[in-house]
C-alpha cells in the first residue's frame, strides 16, 4: 500500500530547473532512499516532500490526502514526522526533559506521558543518560535522541534527512538497527544521506537522483551492478567499502545482496556468520 507519493515535481530558481519531473513512492512499512551527488537536486526534491520548498509542478500525497501546499505542521498532524539535519535538542535540557518537553504538549494524564517517557529511552538505549544534559551526547546519542522525541506523536511516517551526518561508524550501526525497528513496527521511512554505503546497506529501495531526473530506483543489490549508474561516475561512491552481515563458504558469499563467487581468496575455509567488508564496484 502506498502511503506517500511524489509525482512530477518540478522546481526552478532564477529560470533553472533543479528538479524536473521527479517521481517516487514509499510503501507503509518501507525504508526508501534518496541519493545523488552535490547538486544533483535530491535535497530540493525531499525538501518539496517535507514542505519546505514550494514546488513549481507536480504534487505530494500523503495516506491519500493531498498535502503539496500543506504547511510542515499539519503534514505533522497527519502522522509525517521530520528529523532535520541540523541538531533540533534543547541542549540545556537533560534528555528526559527532551522528551517531556513534547509530551508535556499532549493531552495526556502525567502518569502515561512519564511511562511513554521512559519506553522511549528504553527503546533507544537513553535510560542510563536521561539525566545528562543533551548538550553533552555523542552525535550517535543526539541522533538518537532526536528519533525519540519524534516518535512521541505517533507518526505513520518519518522523514529522515542525512541522519548519519557527523556519527562516529558503530553509531551508525547502532541507528540503522532504530531505522530498521521503526519499519519493523509498520513505519515507513524516506531518507536522503550523502553517505552511500551507510544508506543504501539499510534501504529496502533508493531512488539515484542525477541533473534534476530520477535516474534509477531499485533494491540496493541493483543500483551497485548498474551500467547506467556506473557510467554516471557513482561507482566512485558505490565502490565504497561496504559493511554487511553474511555467511561466508569455500564458494562464495551469501547475504541479503545476493551471493558473491569468490576465486582463490578463502580457499576451501567455511565461516560462520560475520560482519565482513568488500569493496562493491
Amino acid at each position: 500500500m502506498i502511503l506517500l507519493q511524489a509525482k512530477g515535481l518540478v522546481k526552478r530558481y532564477s529560470g533553472r530547473t533543479v528538479v524536473d519531473n521527479v517521481s517516487l513512492t514509499v510503501n507503509q512499512g518501507e525504508i526508501v532512499g534518496l541519493l545523488g551527488r552535490n547538486g544533483a537536486g535530491k535535497t530540493t526534491a525531499f525538501r518539496m516532500i517535507i514542505g519546505m520548498v514550494t514546488p513549481n509542478g507536480g504534487r505530494v500525497t500523503f495516506d491519500g490526502v493531498d498535502v503539496t501546499h500543506m504547511p510542515m505542521y499539519k503534514r505533522a498532524r497527519r502522522g509525517m514526522g521530520y528529523l532535520s539535519q541540523e541538531p533540533s535538542i534543547f541542549q540545556r535540557l537533560t534528555v528526559r526533559e527532551n522528551i517531556m518537553a513534547i509530551l508535556e504538549l499532549m493531552p495526556l494524564p502525567k502518569a502515561t506521558r512519564n511511562e511513554r517517557c521512559d519506553h522511549l529511552l528504553e527503546q533507544f538505549g537513553l535510560t542510563v543518560q536521561a539525566r545528562q544534559l543533551a548538550r553533552t551526547l555523542s552525535g550517535g546519542e543526539r541522533r538518537k535522541l532526536e528519533i525519540a522525541r519524534a516518535l512521541v506523536t505517533n507518526p505513520t511516517m518519518m522523514l529522515l534527512d542525512e541522519p548519519f551526518s557527523g556519527v562516529d561508524p558503530i553509531a551508525v550501526q547502532d541507528l540503522q538497527r532504530e531505522i530498521r525497528a521503526l519499519r519493523d513496527r509498520g513505519i515507513s521511512i524516506l531518507l536522503t544521506d550523502h553517505n552511500v554505503r551507510e544508506t543504501l546497506s539499510v534501504t529496502d529501495r533508493t531512488y539515484i537522483i542525477d541533473s534534476g531526473k530520477v535516474l534509477r530506483e531499485g533494491p540496493p543489490q541493483d543500483l551497485v551492478n548498474d551500467e547506467l549508474v556506473r557510467s554516471k561516475d557513482f561507482s566512485i561512491s558505490i565502490g565504497a567499502w561496504y559493511t554487511f552481515e553474511a555467511v561466508i563458504t569455500g564458494g562464495g558469499v551469501h547475504s541479503v545482496y545476493g551471493v558473491m563467487v569468490l576465486t582463490n581468496i578463502f580457499g576451501s575455509y567455511e565461516f560462520t556468520t560475520v560482519t565482513e567488508e568488500f569493496r562493491l564496484g
